[in-house]
């Protein structure tokens, strides 16, 4: 199909979904620069390309070359574009970098922002090229392999639907073998219906779970299918090659508690900014993977365990069972940023905004590490709605700006708009206010025992006047429903349960409406550097 589609932004602080945190760091906030090392804005990819260089010099080559390895045996069992070949070969070169996001192995990609991601990744790298035409610019998709949050992924919506997989299998997610998504298969091919577009989610699905023995081959095969022909890299980080680059870190933090000590110190800087934090530091931030096993690494009087378990060692013993078997160590949330940046000629993380929030409590930790910092981009976020959609709300007078308001707030705007009587007692309310200055000047004058009878009488108005003006909207209301219940039907399409789209929705309902048109669309209209909220209509 032939698509045409209609752009329009508004800043994030505008859409009321974004911390002031994030906020604060969009706007270079004075008080945070302390806590990333440069901003993400064309200019400033020069010298991160530098830095970078300079940094890893000693180690880039073998390092590199570890990397291309693993991609290219990863790789395989993939049908690669020949984009994404060239892309793994050249991140061999010196002159190649990485703009990196990374990912949950959510089932069928999870909520829209899956997309949102790697669309955010692939773009930059783009622009880039353009930009600096003496470099190599690759797009990673870092597979979140050793997570062991089952609960987090095991599902996606569908048209209010929770698609769900249950299994009882524990460990890193990555391992886990997909027995059981038949069941899953059979419930998606019902929900999707028939048509051209269904097939193709039903076929992605399929080959995905279905021929595919773990979750982190599934994720990887689906993903290459959306995004292999736009060049897309994508990693799978848990593996013993790439580890056992990471074991000089590992050693640190295992003897030194180096995030411990560092993030801590930064967590306390957060907070006298009285700024939310994200995570929190353990003393080892380490966990121990082996056969359905991923738990902490812990230290007691210089015996090390893995908690819950028999297994000990001696620090002597630990460190040389580090050496035999680096990929039994897996890295926290704390760790694994520091290890991606060790094993990746990475220039830029891309992100949402909860680990834009946990990225700006590591800068201590990568410096005590001696490993370089990387930029840090939020992620872009958009609202995809039909054309359909836009002239219902166009004909109902809803602005893109009142779609983001809160449900309460949303009906008492459209309540006032549509009605012909104006219940609005906010002059009332002044008005009654500047009487009682005068009643204040009264008793100041003549007893000022009686100011506090004045005060208690000045709320009780103002009371009765908002609860009057309640009653008389709730009356409206009833009165406005049919047209109320058409606005908020609308609202509830594109905010599911009044929450963003993209942390809601799946890929698939779009999917089913635009086919094969949807990712070049997203990638025609998403801008990484751009700063703000998308929202776009497609024909």
């Amino acid at each position: 199909m032939n698509s045409s589609q209609t752009i329009h932004h508004i800043p994030y602080r505008n859409t009321n979904y974004f911390s002031d945190f994030i906020c604060n760091y969009l706007d270079e906030n004075e008080e945070l620069k302390d806590f990333y090392h440069r901003f993400p804005k064309l200019e400033n990819f020069k010298a991160q390309i530098e830095e970078k260089q300079s940094n890893t010099k000693d180690t880039q080559k073998e390092s590199r070359k570890v990397l291309v390895e693993v991609l290219k045996s990863q790789y395989k069992n993939l049908e690669t574009s020949e984009l994404t070949t060239e892309h793994i070969q050249s991140l061999a070169s010196e002159n190649t970098f990485t703009i990196t996001t990374g990912h949950q192995l959510n089932l069928f990609t999870g909520p829209l922002y899956f997309l949102y991601k790697i669309i955010s990744t692939i773009n930059l790298t783009k622009q880039l090229r353009d930009t600096y035409p003496a470099y190599n610019f690759v797009p990673v998709y870092w597979m979140a392999s050793e997570d062991h949050d089952f609960e987090e992924i095991n599902y996606f919506n569908f048209k209010g639907k929770k698609i769900k997989w249950t299994s009882e299998q524990t460990g890193a997610v990555g391992h886990f073998n997909t027995e059981g998504l038949e069941a899953v298969f059979e419930v998606i091919s019902a929900e999707f219906g028939p048509g051209r577009n269904a097939e193709q989610l039903k076929l992605w699905f399929k080959e995905a779970y279905l021929n595919h023995d773990n979750l982190a081959d599934a994720t990887r095969y689906l993903a290459n299918e959306l995004f292999g022909k736009h060049g897309l890299v994508i990693l799978d980080a848990d593996d013993e090659n790439l580890k056992r680059l990471f074991i000089p870190q590992m050693y640190k933090e295992l003897l030194e508690q180096t995030a411990f000590k560092q993030v801590s110190e930064t967590n306390k800087k957060l907070e006298e900014l009285d700024l939310k934090i994200q995570v929190n530091p353990r003393e080892i931030n380490l966990f121990y993977i082996k056969d359905g096993l991923r738990e902490r690494i812990i230290e007691n009087d210089e015996v090390y365990s893995v908690l819950d378990t028999d297994i000990t060692w001696t620090k002597e013993a630990l460190l040389k069972h580090l050496d035999e078997f680096p990929h039994r160590f897996s890295p926290n949330v704390i760790m694994r940023p520091l290890y991606q940046e060790v094993i990746l000629p990475n220039l830029c993380y891309i992100g949402g905004g909860g680990e834009m929030i946990y990225w700006l409590q590591l800068k201590s930790n990568f410096e005590a590490q001696n490993v370089t910092f990387p930029m840090l981009l939020l992620r872009n976020s958009a609202l995809v709605k039909s054309e359909k959609q836009a002239t219902k709300l166009e004909n109902l007078q809803i602005s893109n700006q009142d779609l983001f308001l809160d449900r309460q707030s949303f009906i008492n705007k459209k309540v006032r708009q549509i009605s012909n009587i104006e219940i609005d007692f906010s002059s009332q309310v002044q008005h009654l206010k500047e009487q009682f200055k005068n009643l204040f000047d009264l008793a100041e004058q003549t007893d000022k025992s009686f100011i506090g009878a004045v005060k208690a009488q000045e709320v009780k108005q103002i009371k009765g006047l908002k609860h009057l003006e309640k009653r008389l909207l709730n009356a409206q209301k009833k009165k406005l429903a049919d047209q109320i219940a058409r606005c908020t039907e609308l609202q509830e399409q594109l905010f599911p349960n009044q929450s963003l789209q993209e942390r809601n929705t799946n890929f698939s309902e779009l999917y089913l409406e635009y086919g094969e048109q949807l990712i070049p669309e997203l990638l025609k209209a998403l801008e990484p550097l751009k700063g703000e909220f998308l929202i776009l209509t497609l024909d």
